[in-house]
């Protein structure tokens, strides 16, 4: 009588389940990465197309999702003006590029990647600190404001570790506060975590370490 062997101890029982389980893993993994592309893609889901920097942008909570997330509201101007999305597009991608020139990551993190010597960069367009710095640079604007900030950091004392002079030209600080204006609107899953708690601690008149 032949002696009944369980399947559990069985070889091709163990290489069937592997060869299906490798397939299904690739298979989700492929579909991940469509879905993920999907969301990550410049206009999609998750980050805005190049001329959100035209519109007015919020940080609020949703009950729905259990952390903040950007809203996006009404046009307004942009350094005086209505841009295109070829001219959008072109400023982020300067900006982009002017911030990787000048090794912004060395000291500051955007969207999760950097050094956590200097502020999070990642929502910095949303400091209320900006508003507080209008009058002391003298600028009409928020975007005035920083890029007047970004040229000359040494003479204006926002935080403990002071940032040095990368000898930023008016036209980079100008795509630097455009890449900044857009990545405050990305979808980043309520990241830097408790940033808006902050804001209303310092809106109260407490201190903000932003």
């Amino acid at each position: 009588m032949a002696k009944s062997h369980s399947v559990w101890t069985s070889i091709r029982f163990w290489r069937q389940s592997a060869a299906w389980v490798t397939g299904f893993a690739v298979v989700l993994l492929i579909l991940l990465t469509f879905d993920t592309m999907r969301q990550i893609k410049m206009g999609g889901k998750r980050v805005p197309s190049p001329s959100v920097i035209n519109n007015h942008i919020d940080y609020k909570y949703s009950k729905k999702r259990g952390h903040e997330v950007p809203v996006i509201g009404d046009k307004e101007p942009f350094f005086g003006k209505q841009w295109s999305d070829e001219e959008a597009a072109a400023l982020l991608h300067k900006g982009k590029l002017t911030s990787q020139a000048k090794n912004c990551m060395n000291c500051h993190t955007l969207l999760g990647n950097g050094a956590y010597y200097a502020p999070d960069l990642t929502k910095a367009w949303l400091d209320p600190k900006w508003k507080q710095m209008m009058p002391m640079v003298g600028a009409k604007t928020k975007e005035e404001a920083i890029a007047k900030f970004l040229q000359h950091p040494e003479m204006y004392p926002t935080h403990e570790r002071r940032m040095p002079n990368l000898k930023i030209t008016p036209d980079e600080a100008k795509a630097l506060v455009a890449f900044l204006k857009h990545m405050s609107a990305i979808d980043t899953n309520g990241f830097p975590r408790g940033f808006s708690k902050g804001v209303k601690e310092f809106e109260a008149g407490g201190t903000y370490a932003h």
